[in-house]
């Protein structure tokens, strides 16, 4: 009896071997064989094909003729608007390997990959310019240095400075996620979701089952996220799965088989919109990082703003023109724009958005603005220092008329070489007076600055060329409501986790980095 249960014991042994032998190479077929890897070989069988194309042009064009095309396009980007560093980076190029530069800088200024995304967005705009309410001449009457840049951003986007709107600041991850649930849960009509990332896990798990619940109840629910980054995160069928539990769902330019500009616009955007009541926006994407329940970095720093009263409109209309993009329909927007009444709160909320299809560089431009009218102070948290002169000369300039600029970085990278990069900014700006002070206990992912006591801003955008010129971004600036004193408060008990950076310390820093920084910094636009 014994050897026939030894026996039995044996064969299930093999059994699981042979179960768990066979489940490794479903799984090895999948990662061989799936969407996503046949997508990237068809990538990089198109792209072997570009340069092969440009090998086989080189041959037959001569020498002088290969000149005189690389002066002419030199001469058209140093005659068109645009930042300085971009054109830069472009003629080094072309100058270096204008057979390979050439094609590449003419296939991407002629926007092939998303001039149609371009156009569809413009109409919308024009479409929905008049819906949200005129700018407040209150705020002319008492504060006309700001009365001009919420113009501007109105011309830009037609977002205006909201009186009758409340503020609260979340320092945290594990704030933002507490609050949204709560809010989450509150929900009878709509809510929106535009998020960079979206990643399976303890996060965005608890907040599935919320959605999936309301879908139920028969709350709109709509999530829309980057099609790009989903890449290795979700999998490509995921809308359909959602979909299949009641929530409509998108990707913003999914990764398909066609080289093409498109994705280097990405939707950077964070909003989460609960039935025009409650907005959020800020650094913090829907994944287990964000909230330490996963150790990538460190402990991850980051923040966002919960908004009520009228400012929610503009973070309403923000996803749904991007959710209209891609849809053959014109929609009513009013019925989700009306929900949104009036608080009693101090203060004025600007909620505003940046896109990378026109030449105004809204996020840039507000950031340059507080740094030029500062009198006391500009506290700035970001994750990456990658900019132009322009931006680079503001800080700088701040600084040297007395006033007290500091920024707090990452002490743990995520983007070893996009570090590197960023430190090599470091000395220019700490010899015209900015502070410099390193997150020592992890990586910080925050974006936020705070001026004088009455002004912040709280938003998606960095300090970097990828924010402030390619990607959809969105945020919201804070003049003289209680939270512009939560977000300094919150930077000045960060500050005390940080070490400062000194002259000496750039002097002493690896050769390697130092050097990968001063390599990559030409071409730090593409980064």
């Amino acid at each position: 009896m014994a050897e026939k249960n030894r026996e039995s014991q044996r064969e299930e042994k093999k059994s699981d071997a042979v179960l768990l032998l066979n489940k490794g190479k479903r799984g090895l077929g999948r990662l061989i064989f799936g969407r996503t890897t046949m997508v990237l070989a068809l990538l990089a069988v198109q792209t072997g094909l570009l340069f092969w194309g440009f090998i086989r042009l080189g041959e037959y064009l001569v020498y002088g003729g290969s000149l005189l095309l690389s002066l002419a396009v030199v001469l058209v980007l140093v005659n068109k608007p645009g930042s300085p560093a971009i054109k830069i980076t472009w003629i080094i190029l072309i100058m270096l390997a204008p057979v390979f530069a050439l094609p590449l800088y003419l296939f991407v200024d002629l926007e092939l990959g998303h001039r149609l995304a371009r156009n569809r967005l413009a109409g919308i705009q024009r479409q929905t310019a008049s819906l949200l309410p005129p700018p407040d001449e209150s705020l002319r009457r008492e504060a006309p240095h700001l009365a001009g840049l919420g113009e501007y951003v109105s011309r830009s986007g037609g977002y205006t400075f909201c009186r009758d709107s409340g503020a609260a600041y979340l320092p945290s991850g594990e704030a933002f996620f507490a609050e949204a649930l709560a809010r989450l849960e509150e929900a009878e009509r709509f809510i929106f979701l535009e998020y960079f990332i979206v990643e399976e896990g303890y996060m965005w798990g608890r907040i599935l089952s919320v959605l999936e619940r309301k879908a139920r109840a028969g709350v709109e629910v709509r999530l829309l996220y980057d099609g790009t980054c989903a890449v290795g995160r979700l999998p490509y069928q995921y809308p359909q799965k959602l979909e299949s539990l009641g929530i409509r769902c998108k990707m913003y330019a999914p990764l398909r088989p066609l080289v093409s500009t498109h994705y280097n616009n990405r939707d950077h955007r964070k909003i989460l919109v609960v039935d025009g009541k409650y907005a959020f926006t800020g650094g913090i994407n829907l994944a287990d990082e964000y909230i330490n329940r996963r150790s990538l970095h460190g402990h991850w720093k980051d923040t966002a703003v919960l908004l009520t009263g009228r400012a929610v409109r503009g973070f309403t209309l923000l996803f749904l023109q991007m959710w209209n993009v891609s849809e053959a329909q014109e929609m009513d927007y009013l019925p989700y724009l009306d929900t949104s009444g009036p608080v009693e709160a101090e203060g004025w909320v600007l909620p505003y958005g940046d896109i990378p299809f026109d030449r105004e560089r809204v996020g840039e431009l507000v950031y340059m603005d507080i740094l030029n009218r500062a009198v006391d102070y500009v506290h700035i948290t970001t994750p990456y220092l990658i900019i132009g002169s322009e931006l680079a000369a503001a800080l700088t300039f701040a600084a040297k008329r007395g006033v007290d600029v500091k920024l707090i970085l990452p002490g743990e990278p995520d983007k070893r070489t996009v570090f590197a990069v960023s430190r090599s900014y470091y000395r220019e700006l700490l010899e015209g007076g900015v502070e410099i002070y390193e997150y020592t206990p992890g990586f910080i992912h925050a974006k936020t600055f705070a001026s004088d006591g009455e002004t912040a801003v709280v938003g998606s955008i960095n300090l970097d060329y990828r924010s402030l010129y390619h990607h959809f971004e969105c945020a919201a600036l804070l003049y003289r409501c209680p939270a512009v004193g939560q977000v300094e408060e919150d930077f000045q008990k960060t500050l005390t986790q940080c070490s400062p950076v000194t002259i000496e310390d750039c002097k002493r820093d690896r050769p390697l980095r130092r050097f990968t920084g001063w390599l990559l910094r030409p071409l730090a636009p593409l980064l």
